[in-house]
């Protein structure tokens, strides 16, 4: 049941507002408050739907009591009550966050229908932030191992600022969740994070993928194409398994990095991009540049903050966490009843050698959950987790 608070400090107002929204809407729980410092009391300790607040009032006017709810509990929409001659001032509260003002005395329909488009916009709110939990759950880092802690005390430090990031590591061991955390924690977290396998773009299309092209640059070239540098633009692009790159293509990403500007593929004309480069291999880019095949200039442009994540044979301590977090998204992707693993399965599972890391393991732990009984049990895993 949506909770209102109505603050008015002219009783009769306020219980006409209290009577229309109780009698007109049984479905509303109203509360009041006679002044703005009661009201924003109520508003500390109560969880609230919505807020009707009067403009002038004793103590507090609904300005101050605006400007202070947007610090407490800013996803509270407020709606402002305003006398003739507070228009000017209503009008300007919404410039300060409200959602919309209404005249006394209050005309029933427009009080109404103003009501449920601000208890709407609740009800989007709340959704649209229980959508980023779950998007950020997708790339949830987990483990306590020394070499997970250290990487996200790194991540912390390094997240706020704009320092590029080379993130080294095998195959299958996560290095796109750190790729994800530092931008989740960035201050560009609102703008855009693309991501560019850079192993699975042939060599000859790499350059158009990365920066577009005009129309005729190529045969197949139509029409004029952004690339991804530009549609990450106030945002991070993650370049992922770079040391598969190109050296024509290093070049133009070392050019992208020194100037913040790129060329699209047939164009002279140059495009400013305000991009922080995330960059990720499984390769040992120090023999890849003794061997001619990676620009050293590029490594030192990128590699501003090295991140090395480890092997999953080197944080066994992990997988107990692992497992637990596996077999939890996977009910919930399944919608069926977790299972549990016994003591003596995990300790198998810490005992076997992981040359696939994390990525073996989750497909490790999705093969028990579906053949192993409701408990698996090292019998299950000596059955079905052999390699």
């Amino acid at each position: 049941m949506p909770k209102i608070l109505v603050i008015e400090d002219e009783a009769a107002i306020r219980r006409v507002l209290v009577k229309i929204l109780s009698e007109e809407n049984d479905t509303y729980e109203v509360e009041e408050a006679d002044d703005g410092l009661v009201g924003i009391d109520k508003i500390k300790d109560e969880d609230y739907d919505l807020v009707l607040c009067d403009i002038k009032m004793p103590k507090m006017d609904g300005v101050e009591v605006l400007e202070a709810m947007k610090k407490i509990k800013p996803e509270i929409p407020i709606v402002m009550i305003s006398g003739h001659g507070d228009l000017d001032t209503a009008v300007n509260t919404m410039r300060l966050g409200a959602f919309d003002y209404i005249s006394k005395p209050p005309d029933l329909n427009r009080l109404l229908n103003t009501v449920r488009n601000a208890l709407d916009k609740k009800e989007l709110v709340v959704e649209n932030k229980l959508l980023k939990k779950k998007v950020s759950k997708n790339f949830e880092m987990v483990g306590e191992s020394d070499a997970i802690s250290h990487i996200k005390d790194i991540i912390e430090k390094v997240a706020l600022t704009d320092a590029r990031v080379l993130i080294t590591g095998p195959n299958g061991t996560g290095k796109e969740l750190v790729a994800h955390w530092l931008h989740q924690k960035s201050e560009r977290s609102k703008g855009p994070m693309i991501e560019v396998n850079c192993a699975a773009i042939p060599s000859e299309l790499i350059e158009s993928e990365l920066f577009g092209h005009v129309k005729g640059a190529f045969t197949s070239a139509v029409k004029d194409r952004a690339g991804k540098f530009e549609a990450a633009n106030k945002g991070t692009i993650f370049l992922d398994e770079i040391g598969d790159m190109s050296l024509p293509a290093q070049a133009k990403v070392l050019r992208a990095l020194q100037e913040s500007r790129i060329q699209r593929v047939g164009s002279d004309k140059d495009i400013k991009v305000d991009v922080r480069v995330v960059a990720a291999t499984n390769k040992d880019l120090k023999k890849e540049i003794a061997e001619g095949r990676f620009r050293e200039d590029l490594y030192h442009r990128l590699a501003v903050i090295l991140i090395k994540v480890p092997a999953l044979n080197d944080r066994r301590d992990d997988i107990p966490l692992l497992v637990n977090h596996f077999t939890d998204k996977i009910a919930s992707e399944q919608g069926t009843a977790k299972k549990s693993f016994s003591d003596e399965a995990i300790k198998l599972l810490q005992d076997y050698d992981w040359t696939g890391n994390i990525r073996e393991l989750r497909n490790v732990v999705e093969r028990l959950i579906i053949l192993g009984g409701n408990e698996v049990s090292e019998e299950d895993v000596k059955l079905f987790a052999s390699k």
